[in-house]
């Protein structure tokens, strides 16, 4: 069977989708007590066992419920629920904090009445604290999963920490002639610096497709949307993003060599880098997304490494902050990057404004470069000319209030 071209007209956003709008998923999210008010409990449900993928942080020092979950996964690579705290960790906390991850495990699969391999668990939080066990099952005896837009925010409310705003994404193409749909939800906005952060993804689909497959398509897409966003440099012992296919859409299975792969596999990368950009753009005290493009590379992996080096760095995000055009630390940063360059040929631009053509400084109105960097999201260009490959990385500007948040983060 030969793979069709993809037609972008094949995927569409679902307005107002959430992560039960894919067939068969419900969701909920209560106050069990481990915040002062707000929701911090949650869980994702699937009708009946899903095929699943999941990447992790690469942090040496991996929270409880990440052995735990892998534990899950390990068994048949199938999930049938994701159960969710916030406001702690679990992270650092030695033989009880797995314990208390495999009692929250097996709590949640007895309310839902579903083998306790089939629930994986996640935390978010203030490391090295215990968690509230006695909280942890009132939670878990509240929830009331249910398929509507009402519960899907409950639950984006309840795995927030320091996240001003939900993060939401879905997307639908057609596959076999049967409507597929990809729901996701993230939570993330500061110690942000994924390499699969306090970053939470979770992904929901009607899809029918293999878990092996399906692991595949999410490590690649990774690469490109997780993995190149940028708040602070810190890698969580917490990031986790799990996939959950449960195949209700009834198409035939999915694999590369099925005519409707790209539609499906793009429809992914789009929820995922949507996600993405969300956590990026609500950074601890943000003001605005920065997008990198990085384009004239010799490989696809130098291009993705001088994005993320460009959005990272902590002048170029203060410059951003003040409208500040200094393309200088913008070309500082390329050229520490770690990739070989030609330090000649280089073009950088803020917007459509040229700054820097074949390394050579260009002159611009100061006044038009201001008002640019002043917008909600500040798109930077840099052009290498040595070959055909591209990247990009999101990130946001570094401000006072980033610095104030964590400063008091347990009070």
């Amino acid at each position: 069977m030969t793979t069709r071209e993809l037609n972008l007209a094949d995927i569409k956003k679902v307005k107002n989708g959430t992560i039960v709008t894919p067939i068969g998923f419900s969701t909920d999210g209560v106050h069990a007590g481990l915040r002062f008010e707000k929701k911090d409990f949650g869980v994702i449900v699937s009708e009946v066992p899903a095929n699943c993928a999941a990447v992790y942080t690469l942090n040496s020092f991996q929270a409880a419920p990440l052995y735990v979950t892998k534990e899950s996964v390990a068994v048949e690579n199938k999930l049938q629920a994701v159960v969710v705290n916030s406001a702690c960790a679990n992270a650092c906390t030695g033989e009880q904090g797995l314990k208390d991850a495999y009692t929250m495990r097996n709590a949640c699969a007895e309310k839902l009445n579903v083998a306790p391999h089939y629930v994986a668990v996640a935390s978010t939080g203030v490391i090295g604290e215990l968690l509230d066990m006695e909280k942890i099952i009132n939670g878990i005896n509240l929830l009331n999963p249910v398929g509507s837009l009402q519960h899907a925010e409950a639950f984006q409310t309840a795995i927030l920490t320091t996240d001003i705003v939900m993060k939401t994404a879905c997307y639908e193409t057609t596959i076999d002639g049967k409507i597929v749909t990809i729901g996701g939800t993230a939570k993330g906005s500061g110690m942000i610096h994924p390499n699969m952060a306090t970053m939470l993804g979770f992904v929901t689909t009607d899809a029918n497709i293999p878990s092996d497959v399906l692991q595949e398509a999410l490590c690649s897409i990774t690469n490109v949307s997780f993995n190149q966003i940028t708040v602070d440099g810190d890698t969580s012992t917490n990031d986790m993003v799990i996939v959950l296919a449960n195949g209700m859409a009834e198409n035939n299975t999915l694999t590369p060599d099925h005519s409707d792969w790209a539609s499906f596999y793009e429809a992914l990368r789009l929820t995922c880098e949507d996600l993405a950009k969300q956590v990026a753009r609500d950074g601890e005290g943000a003001t605005k997304l920065i997008e990198v493009n990085v384009t004239g590379a010799t490989t696809h992996e130098a291009a993705n490494i001088i994005a993320k080096q460009i959005v990272g760095s902590n002048l170029v995000k203060t410059a951003m902050y003040g409208a500040d055009a200094n393309w200088g630390r913008i070309i500082c940063s390329v050229g520490y990057s770690g990739v070989t360059i030609n330090p000649e040929t280089v073009n950088v631009s803020i917007g459509d404004i040229l700054m820097l053509q074949n390394s050579q400084p260009q002159s611009f109105n100061e006044e038009q470069a201001k008002a640019y960097l002043q917008q909600d999201v500040v798109i930077v260009n840099v052009d290498l000319q040595q070959g055909n490959e591209s990247g990009k990385a999101w990130g946001c500007d570094l401000t006072y209030d980033y610095v104030k948040i964590n400063a008091s983060y347990r009070s």
